[in-house]
């Protein structure tokens, strides 16, 4: 998401480089640009409109220090305005009441169910809560039976009947169910049309009149660009909902619905999905999307990320095997594992300052470290501990085993082998190990 865009301001800053100071001629020439730019990533006119007054008003008449380049005050500008537009700072759900209920509202198709589960595992994991998923779609086929199966891979009770077709009545039984069973979240995943209609309307809005809930959020597909805005609006003209959640933010989209919809109806993005997993749920960070945008990474995101499956104990007792050259493929492939766990290869490489413009057009497989995985996991438990014993004769029985060329078995060793004595060798040296970044070198999956 935002690669376009991201190349197309890239382009518009280079018109300030060579000059030695901010102009009106410079400025309105390079605005000009951003809001071609912005008007080709799908974002409302008016929003774009808006946006480069705001940038232009604050650009002209800056005083140039001989340290800073006009270009790079621009820049710091836009990104200081893009940030602004996307709501300045990240606002999080309200979960005061007992039991708190919050409400889901959308369209169809923009991936309420699989955000409702999304947002009960963030919950439950990150902040310790006990929700309850209520099931209130009564018209589309099967979304009972669906919330019932995104409920059962986080762990998460869902509340359903079958037998009733008034969702005013199934939440309401929800919320008493929750009091009951000592849940403090209620979930309520509600039904959607493939466009707005009355019927739709009149429903979510009883539901909210009659609930009183903490929380109303609005759910949509961030790919449909400014229908999503458009749908915002109506949703929040009946609804007045408190927040935005947008989904497959990590499809194909210009990024238009998440540049515009917080202008237009004035309301805070609180979520953004970024994947298919019941893990791939972030909360919202303008400041952050904003240097994504400008090509500047996003590391605070990825230390988070990286935090979150760090255990401590764990690491302390992998920094004594290490030191005593003892590490060996089992610890190899507990640390794929939590690589793994923490979301798409490319999108967390596109985290890095200057590597999202690189990897534009190349290809990184989320199935990439399969090869390397089945090479370990064709070890014998003996090999995978003790990788001095893998002779010619087991290496080529490894290689049967895993679908691999002998080859890729010998890279894969000799890669592991000095990655080993590196390793070691920091550790000697009493260098702090402040991460194994050095395990991937070479041993990363290979880009297409």
């Amino acid at each position: 998401m935002f690669e376009n865009l991201s190349e197309r301001l890239e382009r518009s800053f280079k018109i300030l480089k060579g000059h030695g100071s901010i102009t009106e001629i410079n400025v309105a020439e390079t605005l000009k640009d951003v809001r071609k730019a912005l008007l080709d990533a799908d974002v409302n006119y008016k929003t774009a409109k808006q946006f480069t007054e705001q940038v232009k008003e604050k650009a002209i008449g800056q005083k140039v220090l001989t340290s800073i380049k006009p270009q790079q005050l621009m820049v710091k500008i836009v990104h200081d305005e893009l940030a602004a537009l996307m709501g300045g700072e990240s606002v999080g759900v309200n979960l005061k009441g007992a039991p708190s209920v919050i409400l889901m509202s959308g369209l169809q198709g923009s991936g309420k169910t699989t955000f409702s589960g999304k947002l009960a595992n963030m919950l439950k994991t990150k902040k310790g809560k006990n929700p309850l998923l209520v099931a209130c779609d009564v018209y589309r086929p099967a979304a009972i039976e669906q919330l019932k199966v995104v409920g059962g891979q986080i762990g998460v009770a869902v509340y359903s009947d079958e037998s009733q077709k008034d969702p005013v009545v199934i939440a309401k039984a929800a919320v008493d169910e929750a009091k009951r069973k000592g849940n403090d979240v209620v979930i309520i995943d509600t039904a959607g049309r493939l466009a707005v209609d009355e019927q739709m309307m009149d429903e979510i809005e009883r539901l909210k009149n009659e609930l009183n809930p903490q929380e109303t959020l609005f759910v949509v597909d961030s790919m449909t660009g400014q229908d999503a805005v458009n749908t915002a609006k109506t949703f929040n003209d009946r609804l007045d909902f408190d927040g935005v959640v947008l989904t497959k933010l990590d499809g194909d989209t210009r990024g238009g619905a998440a540049l515009s919809i917080r202008s237009v109806v004035n309301k805070p993005i609180k979520f953004v999905g970024t994947g298919e997993k019941m893990d791939a749920l972030d909360v919202f960070y303008p400041e952050r999307m904003a240097d994504r945008i400008l090509g500047m990474g996003d590391i605070v995101s990825l230390v988070e990320k990286a935090k979150e499956q760090y255990d401590e104990e764990e690491a302390k007792k992998l920094q004594k095997k290490i030191a005593k050259n003892q590490f060996d493929f089992n610890d190899f492939l507990n640390q794929i594992e939590q690589i793994k766990k923490m979301g798409n290869l490319k999108d967390l490489a596109s985290m890095i300052p200057g590597v999202g413009k690189a990897l534009k057009n190349v290809d990184i497989d989320d199935n990439a470290f399969k090869g390397i995985e089945a090479i370990i996991k064709s070890m014998t438990p003996e090999e995978r501990a003790n990788p001095d014993i893998l002779n010619a004769s087991r290496r080529q029985r490894i290689a049967k085993g895993s679908g691999n060329d002998i080859a890729e078995v010998n890279r894969l060793l000799k890669q592991f082998a000095d990655t080993r004595k590196m390793m070691s060798s920091l550790t000697k040296n009493k260098s702090k190990l402040k991460g194994l970044s050095g395990l991937m070198k070479g041993g990363m999956p290979r880009m297409r």
